[in-house]
This record gives C-alpha cells, sequence and structure tokens, in this order.
C-alpha cells in the first residue's frame, strides 16, 4: 500500500511538473516572439531616419551584434537581427503576429514569399499544432501548392481561415496528389504492399502528418464480412473535420479498373453497416504508385464524390520534379472541365 502511494505521488508530481514545464515555455516562446518583434521594429526605425543612417546600416548591425553577443550570449548575430527586422517588415502590426507560434516557427515562415501562402500556414500551424520539423517539411514539400493544384485558390483560404464547415468543404481540398512517404525509406526494387502497410504503421505519426488535418487512426486490415465473403481494407481512418471515414487501399503498379470496383465495394459495405447516422459519407482513397488517365476519366472516379486515387512517390522530389507534377494535374483539371 505504501509503495503504491508512492507510486501515485510520483505520477502527481510529474504531472504538474509537465503541466508547469509547459506553461514555462509557452511564456518563454511569447516573450521571445514579442521581444525580437520589437527588436526588429527598432531596427527598422533607425534605419529610416534618414539616408545617411541607412548608407552605414550594415557596420551598425554588426557593431550591435558584437555588443549583444558578447553580453546576452549566441543568438544576436547579424542574421538573427536581420531575420528580427525582416520579422516586422512581414508582420509591422503587432496584433498580425500569432502568440501559438515560437520563434523558430517564425524563422521559417520568413522564407515564404507568397502572402497567401504564408498566412495559410500559420492558420494551419496553429490549428494542427504543427511542431517546427513538420512546418518545416510541409513548407519544403510544396503542401500549399501541391493543394492548389487540385482546387481554386479562394475555397483553400476560406478552408485554411476556419470559415466552413464539413459539409461546405470540398473533399478534394482535404486529400492531396501526390502523397509522399520518403519517412519510409523504401527500396528502390522488391517492394510489396505489405511492407508500404507495415511501413504506414511504423511511422503513424508521419503519416498523419502527411495525410493533412484532421485525420485520426482506426484501423488496419478491417474485416468486412457481407453475407458468405469477406474483405480487407488496407487502412481506415477518421476525419473529424469531415466527420467521415476514409479507407485507404495500397497498390502497386498501375491503377486498374478492378482497383476502382473493389473500393467502390469497400465504400458502399461501410456505409451501409459501419457508418453512424451522424456521419457523412465514407471515402474511399485509393493509393498507387502509378496513376491510370483512363481509369481515372473512363471510370467512377471521374464523378463520384466519394472515390479517389492518388500517386504515392517513395522519395521526396526535387523542386523542378514538384513544379512538372503540378503543371501535369493542372492540365487534368483544365482537361476535365473543359469536356464537361
Amino acid at each position: 500500500m505504501k509503495n503504491l502511494l508512492k507510486s501515485e505521488l510520483l505520477t502527481n508530481i510529474r504531472n504538474l511538473l509537465i503541466e508547469s514545464r509547459g506553461k514555462l515555455q509557452q511564456t518563454v516562446n511569447t516573450v521571445m516572439v514579442q521581444t525580437y518583434w520589437h527588436i526588429g521594429r527598432m531596427i527598422v526605425e533607425e534605419e529610416q531616419q534618414g539616408e545617411q543612417r541607412a548608407q552605414y546600416g550594415k557596420a551598425q548591425l554588426e557593431q550591435i551584434a558584437n555588443v549583444l553577443t558578447q553580453e546576452f550570449g549566441k543568438g544576436f548575430d547579424v542574421t538573427n537581427l536581420r531575420k528580427m527586422r525582416q520579422f516586422y517588415q512581414l508582420f509591422p502590426i503587432r496584433d498580425s503576429v500569432r502568440l501559438e507560434l515560437s520563434w523558430t516557427h517564425y524563422r521559417i515562415l520568413i522564407r515564404v514569399e507568397n502572402l497567401k501562402a504564408r498566412e495559410w500556414y500559420i492558420a494551419e500551424s496553429i490549428a494542427n499544432n504543427w511542431s517546427v520539423r513538420a512546418l518545416e517539411r510541409q513548407i519544403s514539400t510544396l503542401y500549399y501548392e501541391r493543394l492548389l493544384s487540385s482546387s481554386d485558390k479562394a475555397p483553400v483560404i476560406q478552408e485554411a481561415s476556419e470559415k466552413t464547415t464539413p459539409l461546405q468543404v470540398d473533399i478534394k481540398n482535404y486529400l492531396r496528389d501526390p502523397y509522399i512517404l520518403d519517412f519510409l525509406n523504401l527500396p528502390t526494387t522488391s517492394v510489396v504492399e505489405s511492407t508500404i502497410e507495415q511501413g504506414l504503421i511504423d511511422n503513424l505519426q508521419q503519416f498523419l502528418l502527411e495525410l493533412g488535418r484532421g485525420f485520426a487512426f482506426v484501423s488496419r486490415q478491417q474485416r468486412l464480412s457481407v453475407e458468405d465473403q469477406d474483405f480487407y481494407i488496407d487502412l481506415v481512418f477518421y476525419n473529424f473535420k469531415l466527420k467521415c471515414f476514409l479507407l485507404i487501399d495500397l497498390k502497386l503498379g498501375k491503377l486498374a479498373h478492378q482497383d476502382v470496383g473493389q473500393m467502390d465495394t469497400y465504400v458502399r459495405i461501410y456505409d451501409k453497416f459501419h457508418k453512424s447516422e451522424d456521419d457523412n459519407p465514407t471515402i474511399g482513397l485509393i493509393l498507387c504508385s502509378e496513376k491510370s488517365e483512363a481509369v481515372a476519366k473512363y471510370s467512377v472516379l471521374s464523378d463520384s464524390k466519394q472515390l479517389f486515387s492518388s500517386k504515392y512517390l517513395p522519395y521526396l522530389p526535387s523542386e523542378e520534379e514538384l513544379r512538372i507534377e503540378l503543371l501535369r494535374e493542372r492540365y487534368l483539371i483544365n482537361d476535365a472541365g473543359e469536356t464537361q
């Protein structure tokens, strides 16, 4: 009994310390962001006092950096002072600075030149509690641009601003194409679907990040028993924003008509036997290594509101490869719109 009490006491103390450290860290981050914003403001105002002052601005920053470094330690070199100046220039209104994000978040965000993209990344970081590493990865994989490639800009910005409800949101804005699975470190040859599936389970946190906002893991290889036949779904997720289930079927090679038919069956069964009355219709996503434009165009994928296919990439492509992929997707979207 004494050992049990000691254990409970230790657990309570640990929980209190963890909570206190979290609050302390948030306070430190808040003060740091505010302080660096004010430093940036003072530097900009000093430099804007006259042309003569602007001419020796570089030398002045170096002198300030040397003094601050000697007195306060690392973090005040010329590079960081310039980032503070840029921080203020990008966020000249203090109320526009979101204190939920750390200074390290802002160091990454100020590299995003597109204003709409930067605002979107800020909103997503706060809504999904993205770590610095998560934010950096999403920016490096052109998450915002990839999302725009499958929809108009206005709905994306509207959705990012939390002005829509699940019934108004286009499901395509929640699904990506392509998905980048570089965190699996897949071999270039002899890959089987079970290897990819196991890799996604082993790296579930990274995969949820790649899936996007609102997704939670439900099941792996979930059995659907209907009359005299059993079906097995590779992966099942639930999206709390859309209020619906997401079924994922992994496919190696090129997308085929039978893959679409199989997923259509899964979705129909799931809607009938697993979906609750207050859930929205189930979504089916076929994640394949190679898409087929013919299947996408001449199957139920072309007009279905529940069935989708996306390509997955086993590595992080270069910026040029992503640019080509985006152009290809925009061409397909425009071509589909003209044929309707």
